[in-house]
């Protein structure tokens, strides 16, 4: 839809069919969310007895934040395509857009990306759905870019064609003064003015996000004030300012679902069974007491302290002690079976660093590649929902303000390559792949070795080793 065609009624009524439909999420984000954070004040929620889950939580969004998006990192590169690579004018390019990416991790490093990526790390962990907005940062600051970890409350999101969550609604409470900071040029209904006698008020302040069909979005804010739909902001943007990402999705699904979801029942059986395990030590450490009424001993004034002298009447037997009915010896074997599987579905003992000081290079190799199949669909869902659209939004930014040079990340005329750590697994694998070839080919003598493309083969190799492309020379020009 054309964002001229969207009317300020329009996205409120779509933003409000859309929430009815997250609602059966709510409570499941909700209790793994109690189950994984350390509670806030007032928040409620069961009582969290075993930190299992939340340990094993942060260390695996720890992981993703380094193994996908390293910071102070190059984990993405920008090369000529293959058409270009192969043309008289395959160095300049190679250099321009090494220049540009340089640019770009220079704005990368000076900005919160580390921080607010973490963020989004841990609701895509937890609830199975993260959502960052990039935004242009004013004139001035020493980043260009400005990053936010949107809360999967405040987001309510919609598929579109091609199964990506391409239409976003952010609804966030402000306050006047808030609006007013953020939407400078937004005309305010009269008696929102602020006052200083009166507390300010929050409103909800919708922003929307939609495809307007021309491989742009559209964008609206909307105040929702008393029921009228007030405008506060529209336009366009080439690439979407919210992006969506999801850990794994199951058919019919809008939603993601992550692994703390996936292992909640044994998370909640794990905290149970610590519960349990404190309530039956504190009973054998302070006993269950019984005494006659023999008008002498008075329970209430009782206090079991070393030295204490409890008065009885004579004959009386005084304070006994009653024996516990059984012990809870076998909670050890279910908690340690629990925390188990808790740590193995959080991936806490695949993507930690080894262990065993005596484990062999080859032994490390395995170890990553076995990481790379565990993870190979969700990092290809990442590299598709985060990675390149966040790219894309960031050149996007650095292209309006002149940074950076235009071009189109669409294989043609540049390609986005990636350089993270699990990215680089692949790689190693299909170098090794290609250098086994190499050997055989070898092996067979002259006439094989003479089939072979040395020049083309080393292009082969840089590209998946993710080598810079302005380490090769350029490719001879056939008359």
């Amino acid at each position: 839809m054309r964002p001229q065609d969207m009317t300020p009624e329009m996205v409120l009524a779509r933003y409000d069919a859309a929430l009815e439909r997250r609602r059966p999420w709510e409570s499941v984000w909700r209790e793994c969310y109690d189950h994984v954070l350390a509670q806030t004040p007032g928040a409620g929620g069961p009582m969290l007895y075993d930190a299992t889950a939340a340990d094993a939580a942060e260390q695996l969004s720890a992981s993703l934040l380094a193994e996908l998006t390293p910071p102070w990192s190059r984990w993405f590169g920008l090369a000529p395509s293959r058409a270009l690579e192969e043309g008289p004018d395959a160095a300049a390019a190679a250099a321009a857009l090494e220049e540009a990416a340089e640019v770009l991790q220079g704005h990368f490093d000076r900005s919160n990306f580390a921080s607010e990526m973490h963020q989004a790390f841990l609701d895509l962990v937890v609830a199975g759905t993260g959502v960052l907005l990039v935004e242009e940062a004013p004139a001035g600051e020493t980043s260009a870019l400005r990053f936010t970890a949107v809360p999967l409350t405040q987001a309510v999101l919609e598929e579109g064609a091609g199964g990506r969550l391409d239409t976003i609604y952010r609804a966030n409470m402000l306050d006047t003064a808030g609006i007013q900071r953020r939407y400078p040029a937004a005309v305010l209904p009269v008696g929102l003015e602020p006052r200083e006698d009166e507390p300010a008020a929050r409103m909800r302040v919708v922003e929307a996000v939609w495809p307007d069909g021309h491989g742009g979005c559209g964008f609206m804010a909307v105040l929702d004030h008393d029921g009228r739909a007030v405008p506060l902001a529209s336009g366009r943007f080439l690439d979407s300012p919210f992006i969506a990402f999801r850990w794994l999705k199951a058919p019919g699904e809008t939603y993601g679902r992550g692994p703390v979801m996936k292992t909640l029942p044994d998370i909640r059986t794990a905290n149970k069974v610590v519960e349990l395990v404190l309530k039956n030590a504190s009973i054998a450490a302070t006993g269950i007491w019984q005494a006659e009424d023999d008008g002498v001993l008075n329970p209430a004034t009782v206090r079991l302290t070393p030295g204490a002298i409890i008065p009885k009447a004579p004959g009386s037997s005084g304070l006994t002690p009653l024996a516990a009915p059984g012990n809870f010896d076998v909670s050890q074997l279910v908690l340690d079976d629990l925390r188990q599987r808790i740590r193995g579905a959080l991936l806490a003992d695949r993507l930690s660093s080894p262990q065993d000081a005596r484990m062999t290079a080859t032994e490390v190799l395995e170890r990553s590649a076995q990481t790379a199949r565990l993870l190979g669909a969700t990092y290809g869902r990442l590299q598709a929902e985060l990675l390149t659209p966040l790219v894309a939004r960031c050149l996007s930014i650095l292209r309006r303000r002149g940074e950076v040079p235009p071009m189109l990340l669409d294989g043609r005329e540049a390609r986005l390559t990636y350089q993270s750590p699990l990215a680089r697994v692949q790689g190693r694998a299909d170098a090794a792949n290609t250098l086994l070839f190499l050997q055989a080919a070898s092996a067979l003598g002259a006439e094989a070795t003479a089939q072979i493309d040395i020049a083309a083969a080393t292009r082969h190799l840089a590209r998946a080793l993710a080598a810079p492309a302005g380490i090769l020379n350029p490719a001879p020009i056939e008359e």
